[in-house]
């Protein structure tokens, strides 16, 4: 009888390093899939700005322009 035993934990035992020998290896192949998706993302921009904080500052200067031409036409804002 302690036969069967130990061959049914031997068996439990080989069948855990199994499915966490798998799960390892699909963690790490996730893990470089995130990185790779990182590396094609833009850095940065000019500054060390992000593309967010790029696109509000782009957002301020047109604004800034609009009100700089404004003043040059004479146009009160």
């Amino acid at each position: 009888m302690p036969n069967e035993q130990i061959i049914i934990a031997i068996s439990a035992l080989l069948a855990i390093v199994v499915v966490s020998a798998a799960t390892l290896k699909g963690w790490q192949d996730w893990l470089g899939l995130k990185a790779r998706e990182l590396d094609r993302l833009p850095r940065e921009i000019e500054g060390g700005a992000g593309a967010g904080i790029a696109r509000i500052e782009i957002a301020d200067l047109k604004e800034r322009i609009r009100k700089l031409e404004a003043i040059a036409s004479g146009v009160d804002l």
